[in-house]
């Protein structure tokens, strides 16, 4: 996915794949990634929510539209 250029462009992005598939991949720091696939579940305005794992055990994890701006937050639908 091109990274866009400003938090609107993120979140008209990101308003368009409510309840898609969404392949995320966070920065942990040191070279280090964590990869998890889920579906986007709500926005908010300063942050959007997402559904992770398996039935059995599910967790919403959420982020700043500015975290996928500055790369720390990588979606691929």
């Amino acid at each position: 996915m091109r990274q866009p250029a400003n938090v609107c462009k993120v979140y008209s992005m990101i308003q368009h794949n409510i309840g898609k598939k969404v392949l995320v991949r966070t920065n942990q720091g040191r070279n280090r990634f964590d990869e998890a696939e889920g579906v986007i579940e709500a926005m908010h305005p300063y942050v959007f929510c997402i559904r992770v794992g398996e039935e059995d055990s599910e967790k919403t994890v959420s982020f700043s539209y500015t975290d996928v701006l500055i790369r720390d937050v990588e979606l691929v639908f």
